[in-house]
C-alpha cells in the first residue's frame, strides 16, 4: 500500500469554497483529498466529488476521527456518518485526528476501533495524525506497524521535525507533511525565493519539492486553481544538495498547529 504523495488538502474551507476548491483540484488533475470530521466540510468535498464526474476508485479519499469519537462505541458510527456526508460507502484512509486528550480514552481502544471498521470495509487503510514518538511507538506496540499506513503531522521548512521523522523512517512508518508551506509564509521566503529563481520554479513548489524529496506525502489546499496547478507541478523540481542544505537552515521550530488541551507533548 502506498499513500499518494500528493492530495489536496481542505482545512478551513468551508461551504461552497470548499466544493469550488475541490472540484477545481480534482479538474487540474489531483486525486487524493482530504477532510476531517472537525473540518466540518465533508459534506462539501462529497458534493464536489459527485459533481466532479471522476469514478471512485480513481479517488483516495482521507477522513479523520475526531477526539470526541474516539472511543469503541463511537468510532464506527462517526465514520459511517462521515461515509454518508463523502457520498461513498468507504473512504481510503481513515486517521486518529489528534491522540486523546489525557489518554481520556485509550490509545489500543481507538486502534483496535479503526482495525474493525477496516475489516468492515468501510475504511481500506487507517493511520494516526498529530503523534509524536512516543505515542507513534505505542501505536506500533498496539497493532503493528505493518497496520498504520501513515502518521500525518505538521512538517515545513521552518518545522522540519527531525526527531519524530528519523523515528518514523526506522520504524518504516510513512509521513504525511501538512502545513508544509506554513500558511503562505514559505511562499515570501528569501531564501526559498531565491532556490525557486534557480530553477525556473515558485517558492510553493519548492517547500513542496522539498518535502516530496524527504518521501512525504503532501497535502496543500488553496482556493485558487492557478494555485492548485502549480503546485501540482512541484514534483517537476528536482532540488539539489545544496539546495536541501540551504532549507535545512531554515528549521526553527516554529509551529503553527497546536491546540492547547489537544496537542501531545512534542518531541
Amino acid at each position: 500500500m502506498s499513500i499518494p504523495p500528493f492530495g489536496v488538502g481542505t482545512f478551513r474551507l468551508k461551504g461552497q469554497t470548499a466544493i469550488n476548491s475541490v472540484k477545481s483540484a480534482l479538474e487540474v488533475g489531483y486525486r487524493a483529498v482530504d477532510t476531517a470530521q472537525i473540518y466540518d466540510n465533508e459534506a462539501e468535498v462529497g458534493k464536489a466529488i459527485a459533481e466532479s464526474g471522476v469514478p471512485r476508485d480513481e479517488l483516495f479519499i482521507t477522513t479523520k476521527i475526531w477526539i470526541d469519537n474516539l472511543s469503541d462505541h463511537k468510532l464506527i458510527p462517526s465514520l459511517q456518518a462521515s461515509l454518508q456526508k463523502l457520498r461513498t460507502d468507504h473512504v481510503d484512509l481513515t486517521l486518529i485526528h489528534w491522540p486523546s486528550p489525557g489518554g481520556a480514552v485509550p490509545l489500543a481502544e481507538s486502534l483496535h476501533a479503526l482495525l474493525e471498521a477496516r475489516a468492515q470495509g468501510i475504511t481500506r487503510h487507517i493511520g494516526v495524525s498529530n503523534f509524536n514518538t512516543a505515542l507513534l511507538g505505542e501505536a506500533i506496540a498496539a497493532i503493528g506497524r505493518e497496520n498504520i499506513a501513515t502518521n500525518q503531522v505538521e512538517i515545513s521548512p521552518y518545522l522540519q521535525n527531525r526527531k519524530l521523522t528519523a523515528f518514523a523512517r526506522k520504524q518504516r512508518i510513512h509521513l504525511t507533511s501538512y502545513m508544509t508551506l506554513a500558511y503562505g509564509k514559505a511562499v515570501q521566503d528569501p531564501l526559498l525565493r531565491q532556490i525557486a529563481y534557480k530553477h525556473g520554479a515558485t517558492p510553493a513548489q519548492v517547500a513542496l519539492a522539498w518535502a516530496s524529496q524527504q518521501g512525504f506525502s503532501v497535502i496543500p489546499s488553496s482556493t485558487k486553481r492557478a494555485n492548485l496547478e502549480s503546485n501540482l507541478r512541484a514534483g517537476t523540481v528536482c532540488l539539489d544538495e545544496e539546495d536541501l542544505a540551504a532549507i535545512a537552515t531554515l528549521d526553527c521550530n516554529e509551529r503553527l498547529a497546536n491546540p492547547e488541551g489537544i496537542a501531545p507533548q512534542w518531541d
